[in-house]
């Protein structure tokens, strides 16, 4: 199918993809982006987000609880589908700074649990940042995750908890997508240490890359070659050129054969595939149905495949 259908049959689709649609792939100005933006918290997914929040200012059961349900995934939901801040968001900000930090500076998952969890820490740093919370609210969790780097330049979120030696895939580009939004969004607090961290653990991605051991060149997991969404805390390759087009990143011939499997998974109407989603996994609703046709994941491949000229 011809791009300009695909385009097409992208703006039928729900008003964030709309808006990120006119925004990377067909380069529109703000009198388009400004007032489809505006609309992603009164119309469609954002709406229905929004409207699920309890009176305390959490959804689910509190921050954590349960997990896919909760403040934590749907405050991330709502930023990548493009959400402008509001006041329900900024009380759900709130109300996580003021009760979930703990003694180490981090964004606490568990009552239960004294170390705090690394890649919900780089998580909580990505929306948080993209909604414009205040630097001092986190400064701890700023000098949490820089604490938490390895020596391989990665993470992993058992680092504080069992004392892991080797970085995580899935714990490196929740922490990386933070960072990358707290340089984006203009925060300064250590933000030259931040920067350095991000190009070194950016490194660990493409040492891999993205998705085979740097010892025996084996794929580490052929769940990083499906791409679920949304993904959540999980690795995948899509999910990791995403970043680096996000980031700003050029080209390196390391992402190459990631690329081509993102490309070849394009099928014959030019459109990519929803897989199914993670066992145990649970939505306020389902975005779009697993087996069909996905604007998410056409519109994030196409993203790729254009900004490295494929």
């Amino acid at each position: 199918m011809e791009r300009t259908k695909i385009i097409e049959w992208l703006l039928e689709g729900d008003v964030s993809i709309q808006y990120q649609v006119q925004r990377d792939l067909l380069a529109a100005g703000d009198e388009v982006l400004v007032p489809l933006q505006r609309r992603i918290a009164l119309e469609g997914w954002g709406f229905e987000f929004l409207q699920r929040q309890h009176a305390d200012g959490h959804w689910g059961r509190g921050f954590y609880q349960p997990k896919w349900t909760s403040t934590h995934y749907t405050l991330l939901d709502l930023r990548n589908l493009g959400c402008l801040p509001t006041p329900e968001i900024s009380k759900a900000l709130a109300l996580i700074v003021d009760t979930r930090k703990g003694y180490d500076g981090g964004i606490s998952c568990h009552v239960a649990v004294r170390e705090s969890d690394l890649c919900v820490n780089g998580m909580f740093l990505n929306y948080a940042c993209y909604f414009g919370i205040s630097e001092e609210e986190i400064m701890s969790v700023v000098d949490f995750i820089i604490s938490q780097q390895l020596p391989d330049g990665g993470f992993n979120c058992n680092l504080n908890v069992s004392g892991a030696k080797h970085s995580s895939m899935h714990s490196t580009l929740s922490t990386l997508e933070g960072l990358c939004e707290y340089r984006l969004q203009g925060y300064g607090y250590r933000l030259d240490e931040l920067m350095q961290i991000e190009r070194e653990a950016r490194e660990f991605l493409l040492r891999h890359r993205l998705f085979r051991s740097d010892h025996t060149g084996k794929v580490i997991d052929s769940k990083y070659l499906r791409f679920p969404y949304p993904s959540r805390w999980r690795y995948d390759v899509l999910r990791a050129l995403d970043y680096f087009v996000h980031a700003g990143v050029p080209y390196d011939e390391r992402m190459l054969e990631a690329i081509e499997i993102v490309e070849k998974k394009q099928n014959g109407a030019g459109k990519w595939l929803l897989p199914a989603h993670y066992p145990g996994s649970a939505f306020h609703f389902e975005m779009e149905e697993p087996g069909r046709e996905s604007r998410w994941n056409t519109l994030r491949a196409l993203r790729v495949m254009d900004y490295f000229g494929i």
